[in-house]
């Protein structure tokens, strides 16, 4: 079912598209098209292609990795993993991704579930934000936009890691209450029991009381006739829950892992473009010695990264190959500061956030999330990048 939101962006597509094909067929003259040859345009289509060439196989392998892992894995399997130390419970989440490198688009609603099912909160929080940076599909996708500075790499799982670790501890040591917006599922199991009996009581009740019309109905056939008895008792089983079971079988469950793979593919298929067409831009029409002293200044080039990583929304597995493109005007530093922010904390990320879990809680994660990346990250450079 498609939401308001892809409903909406639908029908503008469409109207573009017919508003474009209205002009052209009503053109009386060939429309001049010689801007195409331009240095500019061409520096355009040079960037964003390679970004999206870049980045596709990559994107692929993730929702592939994901896809399976939504199949194959239960969500009872990473809770009996989680180790009930908090300090370990932490370490465990920051380093679980490696285990199961799930990408941040399907990240939120498996935590959901999770929490629901007794995932301390801490915990939850910590996986979100570090599962989608510290795993192997982004390493090698990292390692690869990369090449010629492989400590980049290195360096991104280091401070990924850094900055979890610390966003654990105040989350364990602050957050206590749990942030979800729907606390219905907190319910006693006797509160459910007294629910159902409550439900079960009232349908035998009016099946009896059908039946019992006909009980009163006297029925005189004279002496010796014989009374018959009718017992009216049913035992009903209605099962409520329409949700779609899972795949059993090898071959369904193949289909199920494509079906999942592709609906992530096209849903950070957007944000893909959307990233490279922005990048691409910012880099052909934004004057280079302007970009230079931002991405060259302490603090400017840091606060321009997060800004450009939370409006792109790239998915963790594409956006090293764009923040290639800064390697030449923008500090190391703050190309870390893009490849960590970015995954933590975007658009598509926020409005999810915000779906799951209540607003204050949403609001007070963002400012931390802000504040310990941009510290972090200042002090990881200059230690390792002096």
């Amino acid at each position: 079912m498609q939401t308001p939101l892809l409903r909406w962006s639908t029908n503008v597509l469409t109207l573009i598209c017919l508003v474009m094909l209205f002009l052209i067929f009503t053109q009386k003259q060939t429309p001049d098209l010689s801007f195409l040859d331009s240095t500019t345009v061409q520096s355009f289509k040079t960037i964003f292609l390679s970004i999206i060439l870049e980045a596709f196989p990559f994107v692929l392998l993730g929702v592939l990795v994901s896809g399976l892992l939504q199949m194959f894995v239960s969500e009872q399997t990473i809770r009996r993993l989680i180790p009930k130390n908090p300090v370990l419970g932490i370490l465990f989440a920051c380093l679980v991704g490696i285990i199961f490198p799930l990408c941040e688009c399907g990240m939120i609603p498996v935590i959901r579930r999770l929490m629901r099912k007794g995932m301390p909160v801490y915990v939850a929080i910590v996986f979100i934000l570090v599962g989608p940076i510290i795993n192997p599909v982004v390493y090698a996708s990292t390692y690869m936009a990369f090449r010629s500075r492989p400590e980049i790499a290195y360096s991104r799982m280091a401070l990924a890691f850094i900055v979890a670790l610390v966003m654990g501890l105040i989350i364990y040591k602050f957050f206590k209450s749990n942030p979800l917006r729907d606390l219905s599922y907190l319910r006693t199991s006797d509160d459910m029991h007294h629910h159902e009996h409550h439900v079960v009581h009232k349908h035998d009740h009016q099946h009896s009381h059908q039946h019992d019309e006909h009980k009163h109905e006297p029925h005189n056939h004279g002496p010796g006739s014989h009374e018959h008895k009718h017992d009216h008792s049913h035992t009903h089983n209605h099962d409520h829950d329409h949700a779609h079971p899972a795949p059993t079988t090898i071959v369904g469950r193949i289909f199920g892992v494509l079906g999942h793979a592709s609906d992530e593919f096209f849903d950070m298929g957007k944000y893909l473009l959307f990233g490279a067409i922005i990048t691409a831009v910012i880099q052909t029409l934004v004057n280079r010695d302007s970009l230079v002293s931002i991405g060259q200044g302490e603090f400017s080039s840091h606060l321009f990264m997060m800004a450009l990583g939370f409006v792109l929304s790239l998915c963790s597995t594409s956006d090293a190959f764009v923040a290639s493109s800064f390697t030449t005007t923008f500090s190391t530093g703050s190309l870390l500061t893009f490849l960590v922010f970015g995954p933590m904390l975007d658009i598509k990320s926020l409005l999810m956030l915000l779906s799951a879990f209540r607003t204050r809680f949403v609001l007070a994660l963002s400012a931390l999330i802000i504040v310990v990346v941009l510290v972090c990250s200042l002090i990881f450079e200059k230690i390792v990048f002096p």
